[in-house]
């Protein structure tokens, strides 16, 4: 019997780099993982496999997993949602990607940010000016907590 669990054992370790990568696979196949998010998510499911580093560096060798595939398709999702630039970069930054793979991901956006915040008060306030000073407040700290800078709504408060 203890030549079976250790045979068995053996089989694991083998098959743990084919798991590792299968897995990988899966999550790759829903979306765009940054190396960060991927590693912790393999990490909970393989946190004692001596092949999860070796796996996550070929993913990236083999061009399966982009940093910059995700900054951008990050950024554009969550631009296409109302978000600004300062919150885009945030959650980039959070997620384990390095400054110069979120400015080229921002860079590739060419977004108008002027635009993207006047569409999004208007989303959220409608056509209406603002009634008064706490209004504008109200609204300028709606911006701001999406990711918008003055430079980029002052024209429209």
């Amino acid at each position: 019997m203890s030549n079976f669990s250790s045979d068995k054992g053996n089989d694991s370790a083998e098959a743990s780099a084919a798991d590792i990568r299968l897995a990988a696979m899966n999550l790759l196949a829903r979306r765009e993982h940054s190396l960060q998010e991927l590693r912790q998510k393999l990490s909970r499911r393989f946190a004692d496999s001596p092949f999860l580093e070796t796996s996550m560096a070929r993913l990236t060798q083999e061009n399966l997993q982009s940093n910059a595939r995700f900054a951008y398709s990050y950024a554009q999702s969550r631009s296409d949602r109302g978000y600004g630039p300062i919150r885009i970069r945030h959650e980039l930054g959070q997620r384990g990607l390095s400054d110069t793979e979120i400015s080229d991901a921002m860079s590739a956006l060419e977004m108008n940010w002027h635009e993207a915040a006047a569409g999004v008060l208007l989303k959220k306030f409608g056509t209406a000016p603002a009634n008064d000073l706490k209004d504008k407040a109200r609204r300028i700290r709606f911006l701001q907590y999406r990711g918008f800078s003055p430079d980029h709504y002052h024209h429209i408060i």
